[in-house]
């Protein structure tokens, strides 16, 4: 491969602290870089990515997308001086999904739920959906609850 192909690529971490630099091909994705970053993640950091998806990099002040290669992420004004291109990496690490207690009832079921006033349920039952006699119910709170 052609010298001039490759690319040296530093990554600037949230604490300030660097890891690299990496050589690479500039046909190389965004999304290559992030699994190198995950797979080479230093120890002792308070963030750590699990997952590429989990990473955002940076490049020249603009979010670099996974498809993208390095050679499309070079400076727009040339080449650097030393050579070294800075990624700056944020870590968004996913927000794990609230859990709620849905359930399936037919439109029959829902509607006694409904007029049902026993055990103070009726004011927390949502319909979300219905079709086809089917119906998909959200309870929040405690059934024990007492209704104001």
């Amino acid at each position: 491969m052609p010298e001039e192909d490759l690319v040296d690529i530093k990554f600037r971490l949230y604490d300030g602290s660097d890891m690299g630099p990496f050589r690479y091909s500039s046909t190389s994705t965004v999304e290559m870089l992030k699994e190198r970053i995950v797979s080479e993640w230093p120890r002792g950091k308070t963030v750590v990515p699990k997952v590429g998806n989990e990473i955002k990099l940076i490049s020249f002040g603009k979010i670099l997308e996974n498809n993208k290669t390095v050679g499309q992420c070079r400076a727009p004004f040339g080449e650097l001086a030393g050579g070294v291109m800075v990624m700056h990496v944020v870590v968004q690490p996913s927000l794990a999904k609230p859990k709620s207690d849905t359930v399936t009832i037919s439109r029959t079921e829902y509607d006694q739920l409904l007029r049902s006033s026993s055990g103070g349920i009726t004011h927390h039952a949502s319909l979300s959906s219905f079709s086809s006699g089917i119906a998909s119910a959200v309870f929040t709170g405690s059934p024990y609850e007492e209704e104001d």
